[in-house]
């Protein structure tokens, strides 16, 4: 008869080790802090190395490993392909998350319909039926003439089905819905994903299979799951975008392979996703006039500069204690910039609500936005429209000096090449050359950038 396959129970507070499942951790006192795994296996097979030479595994001085140029592959979707880093890495371990019905699946089948054009490719589904899969692929008019497809839970089996026939890019959707046969705890819970995750990855990384996982969110907007999850595989992407806006927004949080915070534009239509190859036009709000409240920001996302519009409505407040609502940037950082006004400008808003929002959903990090929402903020609260041709960008200190930002250079070019003929810059990122059609107006703090305007 098989073996039954062994289990224990380690305790997330104190990591010990325990052969069976009680209510109390024996050696640190924690109550209900038990999970289940799958007992290491002592052979050689369970956890052996990804390359299989002993050359490989052995210790080796930094300067004698020749590093190689990883051979990318483009998916077809160029806005994807920015987000990965140029393209798919053979080997690749990508992690997608988003909210439930955002296009995570629809992203990921119009990707491997077009990559099936070039490699054999699976698609495994644990929470959808293939008839289902089919009548979307049916829906965005995509051929599946190329694409395999399998409706399994059970990892293992996974595996070997995907031995078999061999694909260089595999989608399991998702994550959670998997579950490794040796251990008895259900789908979803912490050990099942880290376990399948790890069996899954390491399949990968042998077979050089470009693996896409997608991951279920919390209600905060998370990844579901341990964090370690995050840490095993080589790339994250985050899918986010309004429930009433058209656009989605894929972010990658980390890329082994490229670089972070790169962003990836989509318009969601009735034959799926569509790339957005401007996206600085769709973040602009046409005006017929000129509007107080309203400044335009020259911000980075990863390698591409992007122009968006921040839009601030300063109204007197009822209340003793003021509202400060700010979608799409830091709260905090607003109620920082309101008294960095008051102190170094003179202008007080102890009074006032202030409302701040980012156009067309993008959610600005970069402290370069300071000045542009600074002159929104201004704008509104004077009833003063700003001109219609400038751009802002500096970060302000708490000593009302503005500070010069990275890659100013190109964000100048960009706002050129969209037709503003006036910026307001910080004094260190004034050009050497002057950028054609672009009149440049550097300033060193806050209350110059007020007179500027």
């Amino acid at each position: 008869m098989a073996k039954a396959p062994k289990v224990r129970y380690l305790c997330s507070e104190c990591g010990v080790s325990h052969p069976k499942w009680v209510g109390q951790c024996t050696d640190c006192g924690a109550w209900n802090t038990l999970q289940e795994e799958a007992a290491p296996d002592t052979g050689a097979g369970r956890f052996a190395g990804y390359a299989g030479d002993a050359l490989t595994r052995s210790v080796r001085c930094l300067s004698e490993v020749a590093p190689q140029q990883t051979q990318r592959i483009a998916t077809g979707l160029g806005e994807l392909d920015r987000v990965l880093g140029g393209g798919l890495v053979p080997g690749s371990v990508t992690l997608i998350g988003g909210d439930p019905g955002i296009g995570k699946s629809t992203l990921l089948i119009q990707a491997m319909a077009l990559l099936a054009e070039q490699m054999p490719v699976l698609y495994v589904s644990g929470e959808e039926s293939a008839e289902q899969i089919s009548l979307r692929a049916q829906r965005l008019g995509l051929p599946g003439e190329k694409i395999q497809l399998l409706t399994e839970t059970q990892v293992e089996r996974i595996i070997d089905l995907a031995r078999c026939h061999g694909p260089r890019a595999l989608v399991l959707d998702s994550i959670q819905t998997f579950h490794a046969g040796d251990l008895q705890s259900a789908p979803g819970s912490v050990t099942q994903v880290r376990e399948s995750a790890a069996r899954l990855v390491r399949f990968a990384k042998q077979t050089g299979t470009s693996l896409f996982l997608v991951g279920h969110v919390t209600k905060e907007g998370a990844l579901a799951g341990p964090r370690v999850l995050e840490h095993m595989v080589d790339t994250v992407l985050y899918f986010e975008g309004e429930s009433g806006s058209p656009f989605r927004l894929v972010r990658a949080i980390k890329n082994r392979f490229g670089a972070v915070n790169e962003l990836g534009v989509f318009a969601m239509t009735d034959k799926g996703l569509r790339e957005v190859s401007n996206p600085s036009a769709i973040f602009l709000s046409l005006h017929e006039e000129q509007v107080p409240g309203s400044a335009i920001l020259v911000t980075r996302e990863g390698t591409r500069p992007l122009l968006v519009e921040v839009q601030a409505l300063v109204d007197q407040s009822p209340l003793g204690n003021p509202r400060r609502v700010a979608l799409g940037l830091e709260q905090n950082r607003l109620s920082m910039l309101l008294a960095v006004l008051h102190r170094h400008g003179g202008i007080g808003m102890y009074d006032q609500d202030v409302f701040l929002n980012v156009v067309g959903g993008v959610r600005v990090t970069e402290p370069a936005a300071d000045l542009a929402v600074l002159l929104a903020v201004l704008s509104s609260f004077r009833d003063q429209p700003l001109h219609g041709d400038l751009v802002t960008l500096g970060e302000v200190g708490l000593a009302g000096e503005i500070r010069p930002v990275p890659s100013g250079q190109e964000r100048l070019r960009e706002a050129a090449k969209h037709g503003f003929r006036r910026a307001i810059v910080p004094a260190a990122n004034a050009p050497r050359k002057p950028v054609e059609g672009l009149e440049v107006i550097p300033v060193r703090r806050l209350s110059e950038a007020i007179d500027a305007c």
